[in-house]
């Protein structure tokens, strides 16, 4: 028993044993089991700590405790797998990291999911991604990634989502993605890629999801893709894609989304495309070319949600059928040419009565006849934007309008309607903008318009509307935009609707039949910018507290009868555009006007003013001002053409006169002899005195300062406070004592030859010009340091905006916040137009800058241009003038390679026309966002040739389309709405701001145009341009909607 006992004890012993060394057998056979669990996860620690270390920025922490003591696979957004403690996920979205992509991520051998979007990365994407072979999802999106798409991608042959949009990615499409069979989502939208779809993407028969939209593609479709049997959404909208609608996606049946637009598609759509996708839910169309009339067989998709096919040439008429459509929500056919103008056009809205969830109906600018159906009030009551304007309709607004309770936008103007506005119209409480403009309409305007409290938008001009200016409008407390110009109104204007704070756009009463002096609470307008009462009958003086509309940039007050003198206006700081005649205003103007920088036209003319003009501001500018019709007025610039102002000194008596002379005498003797011992008392301290700049500090704000003064006011010149650094200096800012007032100083470099001829030039050249648009010195120091080298700087005020080629070429990370609109670019390429013309005509010696580039425009806080940097200025001799004096700049250089006139480049001399060649290569940059070195230009190709190109018919495809959308368009819907208000008008005035900058840019100097003649060009455009804008700046609101292709 014992013996038994004993012989199962070693048995179970042996037994135990063997199994041990069978396992440790096994395991020691398969390293890599052995490396997964150690070596590997140490692997993996290394390679993410490698990747911390380039991020630059971890705002909220959150690899803190990504360190060596804790376990990798306790780390933020890092996930292992069970088995092996390899890390399989790697998810850091939306934490706001920055810096660079490290190439140690393809070291993560066992990863499955790599999701860093929507943070700030740079950079190339790390071709050893291409490594990850057991990736299933890579999501880079929503980054400032560039350079080309790694091709080695296609290794990771596991891959299921590819999701790499809104990026910098250039370059082609890889064709090598095409092997890629297990891909189901690929999202390569908002970049900035070129070439052609590959026909590989055929290949891709597992796909889903195709988003190529937003990049700048071309040709035609692959046939290919029609063995993509498995695609259920593409969006391809916004490139350049041509050829008629892809026959390849007839056979995708299964397709739920097909976004194409705004692209250079043409011809018609197949009769039977509602047939080829019955699955069909979104199709976008938008701002194309395709012509024939809209397939009836459309109303076969009973899922369609959205049909969105406006600015192409469709003709014909909606189909009734549409009626069938009971999920239908959105249907936009703007911009056509639907409709013949017969009474039955129109008969389609009777059928649209069947689709009770529609919420967008937009059939503007075609040409529908006929009269308004009634019907139209049986739409849904879910309908939120109604459009119909700009047809041949006719008719009445039915009072029944007010079923649609649920409208925010009401636009039907430009047609032939008329009769009155219902007063059942106020009982649309959730209206927000009115478009009425342009019709027939009479009777008064609907006192009920003040219960819609939330009214944002009213454009009620251009009929025939009679009686008074309804009080209760000034219930409207959020209203911004009140247009009710070319009208019948008479009465006054009601003192409760001129006080709504909340008007901030503009106001236009213009050309109506209004009396009664101009309310005083006008003044609690401060925060309009346009404001237009022109062309009535008020009377009285100009309030007082108009000075209190802080923010007004257009101020129309010509054709009344206002009368006294002209306010004090300074506190309209932000004024543009000022129209005063056609008064009875009387008295001097006030010399304050010409403290408005930002005006750019006045017009004071056909008036009782009297006294002298002044000369200074927009008076300096015969082209920006208006004064005639004002016969008592005096002096001025010459241009002007009045009578010089008469000095009248009073008649003395012989007696008086005698003692007038001997007191002049006795003087003028005194003063001889003081006038002596001061000479002789400079003359010794010359003798003694240092060199210094003193003979440029005329007229200089700050007094000398010293060495020691711009070492501490600058910390040493430390590097933190380092603007930027040139050729011949570094700019610092600094904050002089004791005020602690910001400028910024400017060191010679005085090693660099040439850099005391450049410091010499600046001074001189900025001592003698005076102008607004000019930076100019606040002193200079000319010295030597603590170690006893010589020392020169500049001391400018500090400009808080920076240069011009900041806000042109924004730094990743910086591009929502630096974005200058079109109306921004107009403005600047004026104010340096404005400077340059000063320098080549009206100083009193004509100055050449020789150096004009973004570098070299500096923005104030209000984005007012200066030009700076006159360290290669030339002065250009008058007739018979030694053409030696007065040469500062340094010998030899002339401009900033791109920017420098071609004649300098063969030894041409300098000229004004230099300049005139500088600026139109600026125009050109500061429109297109291109700079003239750029590498895209290629085959001799300049950025002076690409524009003139384009011209005009392509002028939006070279447009900086940053310069477009003030704000970043988050949807296609977004662009469509934006780019459908580019009226002809908009897009005439870009084709002229870009022609001018051709024309400035020719490369024979004779074939250039004067500063003189393009200052009066570009006012004109901005004034054309900023009319414009003023009257349609709201279009947009009335064609919102969400297109996500």
């Amino acid at each position: 028993m014992e013996l038994s006992t004993a012989f199962v004890h070693s048995s179970s012993f042996f037994f135990l044993s063997f199994h041990v060394i069978l396992f440790m057998s096994l395991y020691l056979s398969f390293p890599e089991c052995a490396s997964a669990g150690i070596l590997g996860n140490q692997t993996d620690k290394l390679a993410l700590l490698e990747f911390k270390s380039k991020i630059t920025e971890d705002p909220q922490g959150l690899m803190d405790s990504w360190n060596a003591t804790l376990n990798v696979c306790q780390w933020p957004g890092v996930t292992c797998g069970n088995r092996h403690q390899r890390v399989i996920s790697l998810d850091l979205k939306g934490h706001g990291l920055a810096g660079t992509v490290s190439p140690s991520i393809g070291n993560l051998s066992f990863l499955r999911i790599l999701d860093i979007s929507d943070n700030s990365f740079h950079g190339l994407i790390p071709p050893e991604l291409g490594q990850l072979i057991r990736l299933q999802t890579m999501n880079l999106s929503f980054n400032f990634l560039g350079g080309e798409t790694p091709s080695i991608l296609s290794r990771c042959v596991n891959i299921v989502n590819l999701i790499l949009d809104h990026n910098v990615l250039e370059g082609h499409i890889p064709a090598e993605l095409g092997s890629l069979t297990k891909l189901e989502m690929l999202y390569l939208k908002n970049n900035n890629l070129t070439g052609t779809v590959p026909n590989s993407i055929g290949n891709l028969t597992a796909l889903r999801e195709l988003y190529i939209s937003y990049n700048d593609l071309e040709g035609e479709l692959p046939e290919t893709m029609a063995n993509m049997r498995s695609l259920i959404e593409l969006g391809a909208s916004v490139n350049s894609l041509s050829g008629e609608f892809p026959p390849a996606l007839y056979n995708l049946s299964s397709l739920k989304l097909i976004g194409l637009s705004f692209n250079r598609f043409r011809g018609s759509l197949r009769p039977d495309i509602g047939l080829a996708f019955p699955n069909l839910q979104r199709l976008y169309l938008a701002n194309n070319y395709f012509i024939g009339s809209i397939p009836a067989s459309l109303s076969n998709c009973s899922d369609l949600l959205r049909l969105d096919i406006p600015i192409n040439n469709f003709t014909g008429n909606i189909p009734l059928g549409f009626g069938n459509l009971k999920n239908l929500l959105w249907l936009n056919v703007l911009t056509n040419q639907l409709g013949s103008g017969a009474p039955d056009d129109l008969d389609f809205i009777n059928s649209l009565a069947n689709c009770r969830k529609l919420e967008f109906l937009d059939i503007a600018e075609n040409k529908f006849g006929g009269m308004l159906p009634y019907s139209i009030t049986n739409l849904s009551t879910t309908l939120m934007k109604l459009l119909v304007g700009d047809n041949r309709i006719s008719g009445t607004i039915p009072r029944e309008i007010s079923n649609l309770v649920n409208l925010d936008t009401l636009s039907i103007k430009g047609t032939l309607i008329n009769g009155s506005i219902p007063d059942s119209i106020g009982m649309l409480s959730n209206l927000k903008s009115l478009h009425m403009e342009s019709n027939q309409l009479t009777g008064s305007i609907p006192s009920s318009l003040g219960n819609i409290r939330g009214l944002v938008y009213i454009y009620l001009q251009d009929n025939s509307l009679e009686g008074t200016i309804p009080s209760s409008l000034g219930n409207c407390t959020s209203l911004q935009t009140l247009d009710i110009s070319r009208n019948k109104l008479d009465g006054c204007i009601p003192k409760q609707v001129i006080a709504l704070s909340s008007l901030s756009v503009s106001v236009n009463m213009s050309y109506n039949s209004l009396s009664c002096p101009l309310p005083v609470e006008i003044g609690n307008l401060t925060n309009l910018a346009a404001l237009d009462i022109s062309n009535n009958k008020l009377s009285g003086e100009i309030p007082l507290s108009l000075e209190s509309c802080s923010s007004l940039e257009i101020l129309y007050l010509q054709g009344n009868f206002f009368e006294g003198t002209i306010p004090p206006l300074d506190n309209l700081k932000n004024i543009q555009y000022l129209d005063l005649s056609r008064n009875n205003l009387s008295g001097n103007i006030p010399k304050s006007i010409a403290k408005h920088f930002s005006l750019r036209n006045l017009n004071l003319s056909f008036n009782h003013l009297d006294g002298e003009v002044p000369v200074q501001g927009v008076f300096a500018d015969a082209s920006r001002i208006q004064v005639m019709g004002n016969m008592k007025l005096c002096g001025g610039i010459k241009e002007l053409h009045l009578h010089p102002c008469l000095k009248h000194a009073d008649k003395r008596s012989k007696k008086h006169t005698a003692l007038v002379l001997v007191l002049t005498l006795g003087t003028v003797a005194a003063c001889l002899t003081l006038l002596l011992l001061v000479l002789i008392c400079c003359v010794k301290k010359v003798k003694h005195r240092p060199t210094s700049a003193s003979s440029f500090r005329e007229g200089y704000t700050y007094a000398k300062l010293s060495y020691e003064d711009l070492l501490n006011a600058t910390g040493g010149f430390s590097s933190n406070n380092l603007i930027g650094s040139g050729s011949f200096g570094s700019v610092y800012r600094g904050s002089l004592s004791p005020e602690g007032t910001i400028v910024a100083v400017k060191v010679l470099k005085l090693e660099k030859k040439g850099a005391s001829k450049s410091f010499l030039a600046e001074c001189q050249a900025l001592r003698s010009i005076r102008h607004r648009n000019l930076v100019r010195i606040l002193t200079v120091c000319s010295s030597v340091d603590f170690d006893g080298n010589e020392f020169k700087a500049l001391v400018y005020p500090f400009m808080e905006k920076g240069s011009l080629d900041e806000w042109l070429h924004p730094k990743e990370g910086q591009m929502l916040q630096k974005r200058l609109s079109i109306l921004n670019r107009l403005d600047i390429i004026i104010d340096v137009a404005s400077a340059l013309h000063y320098l080549h005509s009206q100083c009193h010696t004509p100055l050449v800058h020789c150096d004009l580039k973004p570098n070299n425009v500096l923005l104030d806080n209000d984005l007012t241009a200066l030009v700076s940097d006159f360290g290669l200025a030339k002065f250009l001799p008058d007739s018979g003038q030694d053409a030696n004096v007065n040469q500062f700049s340094s010998i030899g250089i002339k401009g900033t390679v791109g920017y420098a006139a071609p004649e300098y480049g063969m030894g041409g001399q300098v000229s004004s026309q230099g300049d005139v060649y500088s600026f139109g290569v600026l125009v050109l940059e500061i429109f297109t966002g291109r700079r003239p070195t750029s590498e895209l230009f290629e085959d001799n190709e300049t950025l002076h040739s690409f524009v003139k190109h384009a011209l005009p018919g392509q002028v939006m495809d070279v447009v900086d389309q940053s310069a477009l959308y003030e704000t970043e368009p988050g949807n296609l819907m977004d662009i469509l709405s934006r780019r459908s208000d580019f009226t002809d008008e908009f897009v005439e005035c870009l084709v002229s701001i870009l022609t001018t900058g051709v024309a400035c840019s020719e490369e024979t100097s004779l074939a250039r145009i004067s500063m003189g003649r393009v200052v009066l060009d570009l006012t004109s455009i901005r004034d054309k341009l900023s009319r414009s804008l003023v009257h349609s700046e709201e279009v947009k609101i009335s064609r919102k909607g969400e297109l996500t292709s």
